[in-house]
């Protein structure tokens, strides 16, 4: 075992005025399996690229005998028609390939897929395949960052047993079930502050919730001290300045009883009040420096709107032995499905990558301009494909859409809203309480992170009155911050919803109804 130590770590990018980071300091064991949780944006693959040595810092990160690697491998678009077996020489020049096919022996992967053309295996065979070569390697700390995104469920389940089976990595992950299962520490990047804790997420979050409630019964209580000790405060200082100005320009026949000799008296009095308010105001500045802190790392999840519409009739979407195949394959990519989706649910679509969950999702689009039931063949994009049986999507129905692809986003935040004619104020609004920094509002959307990308996408649909509600892997990158955000928002309004979303913990939540093996 050894030790991570990062010392009065402070970095920012260049030409950015804020750091990322500033005088952190804590120590990591290489035993760990630690589960690295922060909101978008916040440092969490900045400070895996720190660790790889790809950013110069101030401060030390001491790491001694010990190398880092990082999931996923990049790969050049060039480089998509090499087999995988090839690729491992760019990824990991000194790894052995038997050991590539032990470990994908234990995620029970044909050995084959290495000596097929890397473009032609699925999103989860890509993915299981980099998990490989990461692990089999030799005397090296792993990063694995976000490994779940566009897996489905079967696909996150078995690197969730196989992730289990392994020590010694740091997992950049908002799935809570997969964080639940496989990490016994973790790093959280707060609002202000950096923790380490024992445990896994639920763990964590148990304890955050109750360092909250405790935070924020303080923070009542300081401020009642401090607006008791101002009223105090006030009066003393009313007592004083009354009780100084009866020291001159008395009426001597009205105010006979007194003399000259009173006013060293009154003065004696006026100073002890002074005094007393002296004490009140250190008394306030104590309770002010001990309120100062205590909600600094505080969540305060804005509560989001959404603008569902209630469309005139129960049934929005009808499927009856419904078939889809591309023209260039011979068999279809769904086959005789039938589904029914009424008002008020929220459905969601569950089966394997490929199986065509985002391809009948599109289809509904396409159906809900034309409406042209029965066998036809049909031009959606560049690609043609044919249908046959039954489906109807209802006349005049608004649709709200979230695409899994965030890569068509470009240029400014204002005019992605003159675009899609979206009110800008609302729509920064939208951002900034999905906790988007204003700074991000001035930068081309090509220099986004996945995860804000994601955020736009969701902020332009929430601001799209809608009878249904079409989302596709809406989760990708958001962090797990936003997304309980998001579903209280859902439980709360309540829309109609068709999902393709693979976070169990999610789906459990909202889902009123889950089409398995979708086919």
């Amino acid at each position: 075992m050894a030790q991570i130590q990062v010392t009065d770590l402070t970095f920012c990018y260049e030409g950015s005025f804020d750091n990322i980071f500033e005088n952190v300091s804590f120590s990591i064991d290489t035993d760990w399996k630690l589960g690295f949780i922060g909101r978008n944006g916040k440092g969490k693959t900045t400070f895996a690229n720190l660790l790889l040595g790809k950013y110069e810092y101030r401060g030390r990160i001491t790491a001694p005998h010990l190398s880092f690697d990082y999931f996923p491998y990049q790969t050049e678009e060039s480089d998509y028609d090499k087999t995988a077996s090839e690729l491992l020489e760019i990824w990991k020049s000194d790894i052995q390939e038997w050991r590539v096919i032990c470990e994908l022996n234990q995620l029970d992967i044909d050995a084959r897929v290495l000596y097929r053309p890397f473009q032609t295996l699925s999103q989860g065979e890509q993915m299981k395949v980099m998990l490989t070569v990461l692990f089999g390697g030799q005397n090296e700390f792993l990063i694995i960052d976000e490994p779940t995104n566009h897996l489905d469920f079967n696909a996150r389940q078995t690197v969730k047993e196989y992730l289990k089976g392994k020590d010694g990595f740091i997992l950049i992950s908002h799935d809570r079930d997969f964080l639940d299962a496989i990490v016994d520490h973790v790093l959280v990047l707060n609002r202000k502050s950096i923790e380490i804790q024992t445990g896994n997420f639920s763990g964590w979050w148990e304890n955050k919730t109750r360092k909250d409630s405790f935070s924020k019964a303080e923070n009542a209580k300081h401020l009642r001290e401090i607006a008791s000790l101002r009223r105090a405060a006030d009066r003393s200082d009313r007592w004083a300045e009354k009780n100084e100005n009866t020291k001159i320009g008395f009426d001597p026949i009205r105010e006979h009883d007194r003399c000259k000799d009173t006013r060293a008296h009154i003065g004696a009095k006026t100073k002890k009040m002074q005094a007393r308010k002296k004490g009140y105001d250190i008394r306030i500045e104590r309770e002010i420096r001990a309120k100062q802190g205590l909600l600094l790392d505080m969540e305060n999840a804005a509560d989001l709107k959404l603008m569902p519409q209630k469309y005139g009739k129960d049934t929005l979407i009808y499927a009856k032995d419904y078939s889809f195949r591309f023209t260039d394959q011979e068999l279809p990519l769904i086959r005789h499905f039938d589904f029914c989706l009424k008002q008020g649910e929220r459905v969601f679509l569950q089966g394997k990558n490929g199986c065509g969950k985002s391809t009948f999702i599109k289809q509904i689009l396409a159906m809900s301009e034309e409406n042209d039931p029965g066998s036809r063949e049909i031009k959606m994009g560049e690609a043609s494909f044919v249908v046959s049986g039954e489906l109807k999507v209802g006349s005049g129905l608004h649709i709200s859409y979230i695409n899994q692809d965030t890569g068509f986003l470009h240029g400014t935040i204002k005019a992605y809203c003159r675009e899609k004619g979206f009110d800008e104020s609302l729509f920064l609004a939208i951002l900034r309480q999905l906790d988007m920094d204003r700074v991000q509002f001035e930068k081309p959307m090509e220099n986004y992170s996945e995860g804000q990308k994601k955020k736009v996408l969701i902020a332009g649909s929430l601001l799209t009155p809608a009878h249904l509600y079409l989302w596709d892997e809406p989760l990708n990158y958001i962090d797990v911050f936003s997304r309980m955000q998001i579903e209280n928002l859902i439980l709360k309004f309540r829309p109609t919803m068709l999902v393709v979303e693979h976070d169990v913990r999610f789906r459990d939540k909202i889902a009123t109804k889950i089409v398995e093996d979708f086919r």
